[in-house]
């Protein structure tokens, strides 16, 4: 009894059925969805930098806040993603998803505004400014 001599030699391949389509579907998901992960952390950094290069470049007396770079720009680049996706599912008409996204959004919104993340660093000249 030779057993093990056929393993695995027609998997996926159902009798009637083309695969060859579905995959070449899921990989353009895929890649869509990288793409949009992708340009939605590029512009949640863009949009960042602004505000941390006061605060890593020119902060109080030359002191650099690299909270700004340790709590900022997570937050941007996880919403820049949350942003880029949820319009994705929102134009495939995948609205639970895109819901979804939304509420990640808001949560990160929440987290940014509680911690003073959003607000970029303290004007130079303290509170009198």
């Amino acid at each position: 009894m030779d057993i093990g001599m056929d393993i695995g030699t027609d998997i996926g391949m159902d009798i009637g059925t083309d695969t060859t389509g579905d995959s070449r579907r899921e990989a353009l998901n895929g890649i869509a969805g990288f793409a949009a992960a992708a340009a939605g952390a590029t512009a949640g950094m863009l949009v960042w930098a602004p505000y941390a290069r006061r605060g890593l470049f020119g902060g109080f007396e030359g002191q650099s806040e690299w909270d700004v770079l340790w709590h900022g720009l997570p937050v941007m680049i996880l919403g820049g993603v949350a942003a880029a996706l949820g319009v994705l599912c929102l134009v495939r008409k995948k609205w639970l998803r895109a819901l979804g996204f939304g509420a990640l959004l808001a949560a990160l919104a929440v987290l940014g505004v509680t911690f003073h993340v959003l607000e970029g660093p303290p004007p130079p000249c303290g509170s009198v400014c």
